[in-house]
């Protein structure tokens, strides 16, 4: 029998901070997805600095008055998708909100902010939230989730596919097929876009990003910094693993400098560190589908490929819908299975005790 289709809103913002995230999409079972509208309700610039007020030194106030404003910041990123989809709240059958992450210090706490309440309220739709904590609860370290969503929906049926991820950090699954979870593999690599995008707001405060890869095209590699910041005994940590801004953040841009030569530096680190996790870890001869921020900038993408080489390096958008979507729609996906009961996290990836299904639900 074929399972009634679900409509739904997943929602993401990541540790790039560059705003709200929000896709519809038509769940048919937990193995078939379909995006029908995708928006980005972008941070202004007072905004991301509340948000980095809150990472660094915020107050207890602080904390408590972004914890709503996320919630409203949510709502109105659901409002740009409902426009953009001509779709109705009361036609949704819940929204899933994984809120911002403020701490994630791995196998101890994976904190995130952002008032489902809010959402419930204002749409009379219930909504899914708060997915780590059940995985951390459970030994694991709570991230990375998104894996669920590629094996069971953005796995390949016939050949073995490499997802990489390059957000704030850089992240990748390996799917040997479809809906098949043995032998399934995912981390984070370490940084992706969080030391760029910072340090080419610290070159030029106007930026957002590093725009067209303008700053880091006009800079010069600094060799000696790449190799000590891949020193870090991190990156030489086995699988499972994650990590954030805690441990790839402002102490580390503070030590890149500044110019665009601290930028290109940082790209450098970012393609480095992906490169070598990919190729220490990971089968030869896989597929690679990378999606994220880090696809729409040129000398980052250009050298991915270049350290890749001969690994197949292809942008998730060829093969599915735009990548800058895909996080979204799997925290629907992870939705879905909540409501149904169903285990989210993956032991094998997260190193938890073992599945669980992640979350809580606010009613309508």
């Amino acid at each position: 029998m074929t399972e009634r289709p679900v409509l739904a809103i997943g929602l993401m913002s990541g540790t790039s901070l560059d705003g709200m995230d929000a896709a519809l999409v038509r769940l048919e079972g937990p193995a078939r997805a379909h995006l029908l509208a995708f928006e980005t309700r972008p941070y202004a610039s007072a905004e991301r600095a509340l948000l980095e007020k809150c990472l660094h030194d915020g107050s207890s106030a602080d904390f408590a008055r972004l914890h709503v404003q996320l919630g409203v910041w949510a709502c109105e990123a659901v409002d740009q998708v409902l426009a953009t989809g001509r779709t109705r709240a009361s036609t949704l059958d819940f929204i899933a909100f994984p809120g911002q992450t403020l701490w994630h210090e791995p196998g101890r706490v994976s904190w995130q902010l952002g008032e489902p309440a809010v959402l419930a309220e204002r749409f009379g739709v219930r909504v899914v939230s708060g997915f780590r904590a059940r995985d951390v609860a459970a030994g694991g370290e709570g991230a990375p989730l998104v894996p669920m969503a590629d094996v069971l929906l953005f796995g390949a049926p016939d050949h073995a596919r490499i997802l990489l991820n390059i957000g704030g950090m850089a992240n990748v699954t390996f799917v040997p097929r479809r809906e098949a979870d043995h032998g399934v593999l995912a981390f984070d690599t370490g940084p992706g876009m969080v030391l760029i995008d910072a340090l080419a707001r610290r070159h030029d405060p106007a930026l957002p990003f590093d725009r067209d890869g303008a700053v880091a095209a006009a800079g010069r590699v600094d060799e000696a910094t790449v190799t000590a910041v891949l020193a870090d005994p991190w990156f030489h940590r086995s699988p499972p693993k994650s990590t954030g801004r805690e441990h790839f953040g402002d102490g580390l841009v503070g030590q890149l400098g500044a110019g665009p030569d601290a930028v290109a530096t940082a790209v450098e680190i970012t393609v480095r560190s992906i490169a070598d996790a990919i190729t220490r870890w990971l089968p030869a001869g896989s597929e690679i589908l990378v999606s994220g921020g880090g696809t729409r900038h040129p000398v980052l993408r250009k050298r991915l490929d270049e350290l890749l080489a001969p690994r197949t390096v292809r942008d998730f958008s060829d093969v599915y819908f735009s990548g800058d979507a895909k996080e979204a729609v799997a925290f629907a996906h992870l939705g879905y299975l909540t409501v149904h009961g169903q285990p989210g996290n993956l032991p094998e990836v997260t190193g938890a005790r073992g599945p669980r299904v992640l979350g809580s639900i606010t009613p309508a």
